[in-house]
């Protein structure tokens, strides 16, 4: 039976993509619901959210009826 060194050696890391859409510095679109910042260019075309106001409106359409 061979012994390979390389077995236990950890894969090379590298560095997740940004996601589409995402700015790479300011200025950012507001939220249309808090007015905070979001993580969007304020090019972004629609209503955008920041990530608190995002979760809780998926929250509140998950218990609607």
């Amino acid at each position: 039976m061979d012994v390979d060194d390389t077995y236990c050696e950890p894969p090379e890391r590298t560095a997740p993509a940004r996601p589409a859409g995402t700015a790479e510095g300011p200025p950012y679109a507001e939220c249309v619901l808090c007015r905070e910042p979001t993580e969007y260019p304020e090019s972004t075309k629609g209503a955008t959210l920041c990530p608190v106001c995002t979760w809780q409106e998926a929250g509140r359409t998950a218990c609607s009826g």
